[in-house]
């Protein structure tokens, strides 16, 4: 951005020569400080025009050349300073709009530290492959998705969740791509590709975003176009009626450039990276735009109410259920079962001392046995161990749990009850969405309809939908959208159609499938449903404060242009103005980033 270097110094020469009488070198210097802003505009005018645009720009190009024709040097000058000055203006204002996403771009990992026997060798992130074991010095950031092969790391998760305070993470947790190591160094076994890594499919998010224009950006293209008729026909009026084509010129250069073009993408921009910092990523202005639209809330429950992953609930034990639990999480630490894990932790919440499994066979959905301290221990479906123990175990329904029964040497050893809780706050969001206008929300869940209605029981749902599939999610959506725009949020695989086909989709939670993510417009990278709340009151205040941006700046050019017609202001004094009128629309809209949400 040295083009404004050209008209600066052209202007210093030229005034400085005139103050000399040097009549013939400020000419020049005027001159020479003019053309180079003028034949790049020329450039970009052609370039949007080979591309089926036309815009403001043309009017610029016109006012600098009807300067020089018609001997106002000086005037043409300024204009090239103002024109290459607000050039420079917007963009510095974009670049601290857009500060949120290019932070996040600019600290993508892209070495990392591979254990090759006892060495450690640096490659690329792209040479990473599922399975190899990675080193992460402190300061360094994770590189792709992984398992902690150490007993803890702790890792700043700031650039994903927000959460400025360092979390600790234990050995088989899982640690997602751009955290940073804020602790000691440790060792993780890679489960993604570089490609696929959480890190990479946010990155994704944050460059379509930078591609993308707001629907009232796109108006304000349209009207730019009438404003451009408008302009000429006023200019050419004022020199028919005056005889003077230097108050055409004037009338020209006040609307250069004009605020229409200047507010609207800028206030859009800075909302997108203002929504970044909350931890809501959306793939652009137009999703933006679109939150503050949103009038129905269709929203899974898995992962979404809920907390998405279940804990231990209860325990009805036929031996004393200390021994139960112990033999029962030694054995479940060589499961990835999501009740497992659960089991896992009750048991190290207790402080329990875990044996080491041997032994251990898996039938995948149905349930695991191997040997602890020489005991034969299996868990699985009440089916599964019945089956193993050839007897009926008796157990009664509890309404939204999960049981898993527990053999030991041959015998029924008791069972174990697992629950997926409602997040804290669940029923406050929801008529918090209901208070910024959304007037529907429908909880729409493959999970059995029992387990449906106990979570939904006490929250401000107008519709409980259960044991839907996908297909059915998305007769939900489509019906919906024909009476309102339809915002759904989920997390899983069986939600990614429904996200596809919804006005705006958003995958809950970096934890959340990458097929959500992928289908999604949005993803919230904080398992907080109040930031969508948050969001949607973003989206709406900074379509108020672009608004004003244009009315007002608007209405000050035309007035300006108006008195240029009338001969009250020089093509001089008109620059200037319409300078300073573009300072304010563009500080108006960079207000956009300071958007209270409290």
């Amino acid at each position: 951005m040295l083009l404004p270097i050209f008209p600066i110094l052209g202007l210093a020469v030229g005034v400085g020569a005139q103050y000399g009488n040097l009549i013939g070198l400020s000419k020049f210097a005027l001159i020479a400080g003019t053309i180079p802003v003028l034949l790049t505009l020329v450039f970009q005018i052609l370039k949007s025009l080979r591309a089926g645009e036309l815009g403001l720009d043309l009017i610029a190009m016109i006012s600098m050349t009807g300067a020089l024709v018609f001997g106002e040097y000086m005037a043409g000058a300024v204009v090239a300073l103002m024109y290459s000055g607000g050039q420079y203006l917007e963009h510095a204002a974009e670049g601290r709009a857009r500060r949120e996403m290019t932070a996040l771009l600019s600290r993508a990992p892209r070495k990392a530290n591979r254990r090759n026997g006892n060495h450690i060798e640096e490659v690329s992130i792209e040479e990473i492959d599922m399975g190899d074991v990675l080193v992460v010095r402190r300061g360094d950031l994770v590189p792709v998705d992984g398992i902690i092969g150490d007993d803890i790391a702790t890792l700043d998760e700031s650039a994903l969740t927000g959460e400025p305070l360092p979390v600790k993470r234990n050995r088989g947790e899982t640690v997602l791509s751009g955290a940073a190591n804020a602790g000691d160094l440790f060792e993780m076994t890679a489960t993604t590709r570089a490609a696929d890594s959480t890190y990479a499919g946010i990155l994704r998010l944050v460059e379509t975003a930078q591609r993308s224009k707001a629907p009232m950006a796109r108006m304000a293209d349209r009207y730019a176009l009438l404003f451009l008729v408008v302009t000429i026909g006023l200019a050419s009026l004022a020199w028919m009626l005056s005889g003077d084509p230097v108050r055409a010129v004037a009338v020209l250069v006040i609307a250069t450039p004009c605020p229409l073009i200047l507010a609207v993408p800028i206030a859009w921009t800075a909302g997108v990276s203002r929504v970044a910092r909350l931890g809501l990523l959306v793939k652009g202005a137009r999703v933006l735009e679109g939150l503050g639209t949103i009038r129905i809330l269709v929203i899974d429950k898995t992962g979404t109410l809920t907390e998405g992953s279940p804990t231990l609930s209860g325990i009805d034990a036929a031996i004393p259920e200390a021994e139960l639990l112990r033999l029962s999480a030694s054995l479940d630490q060589a499961s990835n079962h999501v009740a497992a894990k659960a089991l896992v932790q009750a048991a190290q919440a207790r402080t329990m001392e875990l044996s080491q499994p041997t032994n251990v066979a898996e039938n995948p959905g149905e349930g695991v046995s191997g040997i602890v301290d020489g005991r034969n221990v299996a868990i699985g479906g009440i089916a599964y161990i019945a089956d193993k123990l050839g007897i009926d175990i008796p157990h009664a329904d509890r309404p939204g749990t999960m049981a898993a029964a527990v053999a030991i040497d041959g015998n029924f050893g008791g069972i174990l009850l697992f629950s997926d809780r409602l997040r804290d706050g669940s029923d406050a969001v929801l008529r918090n969405f209901k208070e910024i206008g959304v007037n529907r929300i429908i909880l729409a869940t493959g999970d059995r309809q029992d387990v449906a209605k106990m979570i939904s029981a006490d929250l401000p749902l107008d519709e409980v939908r259960a044991e839907l599939s996908p297909a059915q999610k998305i007769e939900i959506v489509n019906a919906e959208k024909r009476k309102q725009p339809v915002l759904m949020i989920g997390d899983g695989v069986n939600d990614a159609p429904a996200l596809a086909a919804a006005d705006i989709g958003l995958a809950m939670g970096v934890h959340g499938s990458a097929a959500a993510t992928e289908a999604a417009d949005a993803v919230l990278l904080v398992d907080r449903l109040d930031l969508v709340v948050q969001g949607i009151r973003i989206s709406r205040r900074c379509r108020q404060i672009a608004t004003q941006s244009v009315v007002a700046g608007m209405g000050l050019s035309t007035l300006g242009m108006l008195a240029a017609a009338f001969g009250y202001l020089t093509a001089v004094e008109g620059a200037l103005l319409q300078q300073v009128i573009d300072v304010v629309v563009i500080l108006n809209a960079l207000r956009v980033l300071n958007i209270r949400t409290g």
